[in-house]
């Protein structure tokens, strides 16, 4: 049986917590949009969490809103859909109801409602600037962090944040070099998004697509570097430069947008939740695709 979900800490709660309840083999990481373009194959055994919801699967997980870019699942479907501030309390939720006072899931109580804050991004300042426990480990399993690829180090964590505290699993040399690299990285990351970024309007826009060298920082930070702003675009390169990845946020401080971002994004057949987003441009629409979301986040203030 295979547990297929993202690659951030959110995904990684739920791996933790489902792995212990079902027989999984295989952990398989994706990106949301291998699910809505059809690009893997999902079997029946199969359980989703995290991403999008496919006909073929076994059970199904997630919190994100359902857009019309993706397939509806059947009231009875196996698993359980809500709006929530991460997968891994709608999942956490689903086995703590199954296995009422079970002690091996309640252990995870401090882990889930971190992942809550993050993956909602309801952070304080020292949440970006100091980051400590799980945001921290968080930062360090998040793509856009910019430390690489990160498959079997996921598996790790899996195993390690089962047994460990939360002291263990960041004295681990793996998880201290992604953390050392973070912090020693920390002005370049803030020179790079200077470079990169302008404000229009409400809008922060950051364009990496001519960054070479990128050096490691968490995503939040551009906030922190332009405080009036209240929602950001970021665009870079997909795999191989054969595509262009928006990706939208409202500004975890100045919280006054009123996009809806996965309403957004699934426009463009991406998806996401109420403040945050993205989606995967073709390279011959992407000018005008990005014209069109700035309008609309400059228009929604």
């Amino acid at each position: 049986m295979r547990l297929v979900t993202r690659g951030d800490l959110d995904g990684l709660t739920c791996a933790v917590i489902i792995t212990m309840k079902e027989p999984i083999d295989e952990i398989v990481l994706i990106h949301p949009q291998d699910i809505t373009d059809k690009r893997i194959e999902i079997g029946r055994g199969d359980i989703l969490a995290n991403v999008p919801y496919h006909p073929s699967c076994g059970m199904w997980f997630d919190h994100h809103i359902l857009t019309e870019s993706n397939e509806r699942p059947p009231a009875d479907v196996k698993g359980r859909h809500a709006i929530a501030p991460s997968a891994a309390r709608v999942v956490y939720d689903y086995y703590t109801e199954k296995y009422p006072n079970d002690p091996e899931l309640l252990r995870h109580e401090k882990l889930v409602a971190e992942t809550d804050r993050l993956d909602a991004a309801q952070l304080a300042p020292e949440d970006v600037d100091d980051p400590r426990g799980y945001i921290l480990l968080g930062y360090t399993i998040d793509s856009r962090s910019g430390l690489g690829s990160f498959k079997d180090y996921f598996n790790h964590l899996v195993g390690w944040l089962k047994t460990m505290t939360i002291d263990e699993v960041l004295a681990q040399p793996e998880v201290k070099a992604r953390v050392d690299r973070l912090r020693n990285e920390l002005v370049a990351f803030k020179d790079l998004l200077r470079r990169n970024s302008f404000q229009l309007n409400n809008v922060v826009v950051t364009d990496l697509r001519e960054s070479a060298d990128m050096p490691a920082g968490n995503r939040f930070l551009i906030y922190t570097l332009f405080p009036e702003s209240n929602v950001s675009l970021r665009v870079h390169w997909g795999p191989g430069k054969n595509s262009v990845i928006a990706a939208v946020g409202h500004s975890i401080f100045n919280r006054t947008c009123r996009t809806s971002v996965g309403e957004l994004m699934s426009r463009f057949n991406g998806g996401g939740h109420k403040g945050a987003g993205t989606c995967v441009l073709p390279l011959d629409s992407a000018a005008d695709a990005i014209d069109e979301i700035l309008a609309e986040l400059q228009q929604n203030g």
